[in-house]
């Protein structure tokens, strides 16, 4: 796969990595209350989830490419217009007051950290609509579809290791940092990125 695609699909997936998300609400609340080590099955949960999407992603992409170019165009346009919709959803909403609040609230026996991890990123439309949104416009439809969606989704598994043990990190020492700017970021390049894929 050409460095420039991924470079590009890094670029853009990076803002929508830093967004407070289920897998941080779930990372700040374990670290938080039993320690560093309690990252490692967060971070492995999360991880798995998105190759969990990547390999539907695959399947639907592939038999997209091999059925219709037409259609293959018809989904990039179609997440041209979620991604402007999703980039103006989140340049005005507002930032979650307390990352682990959600988790703190929440009811019923505890699962365990991987478990919980896995299921909040499977289960999450968000996370797969950006993976079936951004995905297309990165990869070449004229080269194997398969191998271009692993390797942009270990692109992204590698960004929220490293995203998550940073936080994990910031979380030990008590100084997390706010979100506001980062939320704007986002949006903007959501925008800017469904935009692009409509005219191009």
């Amino acid at each position: 796969m050409p460095t420039p695609a991924v470079a590009g699909f890094v670029v853009a997936i990076l803002p929508l990595i830093v967004m407070p998300g289920a897998s941080l609400t779930l990372l700040t609340h374990r670290v938080a209350r039993d320690g560093a080590r309690r990252a490692v099955p967060v971070i492995l949960g999360t991880v798995t989830g998105l190759y969990l999407h990547a390999t539907l992603a695959a399947a639907g992409l592939s038999a997209l490419v091999m059925r219709s170019s037409e259609l293959f165009t018809a989904v990039r346009l179609g997440g041209a217009a979620y991604l402007i919709g999703l980039g103006i959803w989140t340049w005005r909403s507002r930032p979650p007051a307390a990352l682990a609040s959600a988790s703190l609230q929440s009811a019923g026996p505890p699962q365990p950290a991987y478990q919980q991890a896995l299921l909040g990123n499977v289960l999450n439309p968000k996370a797969a609509a950006i993976v079936l949104t951004l995905v297309p416009q990165f990869i070449d439809p004229h080269a194997a579809v398969v191998p271009q969606i692993f390797v942009l989704a270990t692109a992204q598994a590698t960004l929220i290791t490293i995203w998550l043990l940073g936080w994990t990190v910031l979380i030990g020492r008590a100084r997390p940092p706010s979100f506001p700017v980062v939320q704007r970021v986002a949006g903007a390049v959501l925008v800017a990125l469904g935009v692009r894929a409509a005219v191009a």
